[in-house]
């Protein structure tokens, strides 16, 4: 919850003065969902894409402030983030017992993916599971939980997203070599199902990835990408982790 229609305007045009230098690497913005409109207008045709930040799991109805994959699809939207970390920390989602929450990010996948929209969906631990040694429990169980709701298949048409909460906004990252063993363990898992689902599969980092740290990361065999966060409302910092991703084996 970042910015003022002047100030995207000024991000959006650093950024595209600057494609060049990550040409062939896919990039997508994704704004509040007010400057959606803008976003568009701002990147259609220029072979950057966009999304948002959240959706909900109902097609329509009486859900005061949500917004519909429907909504979405109005705005021509390629992506949209599900089960963020900031919506678990900060808002009534992180009350819900884990499983139900699991549940939910598990039916916004899948109306996304009905509607033609790719969900990148956000997992993680937290910073007392991650000192209780749970990371793999809990990446595993939301894993298990949209595999068993929509089938292994439909992760083809998904990204996932690497979310150590303990590493974001504190100025700690995860090493390369722990966000790698992450990475590898949610590909193994879903291998567990589908080995060609997931190779296939798109694996990215989240976790306070910036310029001076991104090649290292983007460079081991199971990240695919970053989750940018806010590094992203930098143009020049985020025109950075994009070469990163450009030089490196991702796309």
């Amino acid at each position: 919850m970042n910015g003022t229609s002047a100030s995207h305007q000024r991000l959006l045009e650093g950024i595209l003065a600057q494609r060049e230098q990550f040409s062939g690497t896919e990039v997508a913005l994704f704004p509040p969902a007010v400057y959606l409109q803008q976003v568009q207008n701002a990147l259609t045709g220029t072979g950057l894409n966009w999304g948002t930040q959240n959706l909900s799991q109902f097609a329509s109805g009486a859900y005061t402030g949500e917004i519909s994959a429907a909504m979405l699809r109005d705005f021509d939207c390629k992506y949209v983030l599900i089960g963020h970390s900031e919506r678990r920390c900060l808002y009534a989602e992180l009350n819900l017992d884990q499983l139900v929450l699991d549940h939910i990010i598990a039916e916004k996948y899948e109306i996304a993916v009905k509607f033609g929209i790719t969900p990148i969906i956000c997992i993680g631990e937290s910073p007392d599971e991650h000192a209780l040694g749970r990371t793999e429990e809990m990446v595993a169980r939301l894993l298990d939980t949209v595999i068993a709701h929509q089938g292994v298949k439909t992760l083809q048409k998904a990204v996932l997203a690497y979310e150590p909460v303990w590493a974001i906004g504190t100025g700690k990252t995860a090493s390369p070599e722990w966000a790698q063993d992450v990475h590898a363990f949610m590909r193994q898992r879903v291998a567990k199902y589908d080995r060609e689902t997931a190779q296939m599969l798109r694996i990215l980092y989240g976790g306070s990835v910036k310029g001076n740290n991104a090649a290292p990361l983007f460079a081991k065999p199971d990240i695919d990408g970053g989750l940018i966060g806010g590094a992203s409302l930098n143009p020049d910092e985020f025109v950075a982790i994009c070469e990163a991703a450009a030089s490196t084996h991702t796309g």
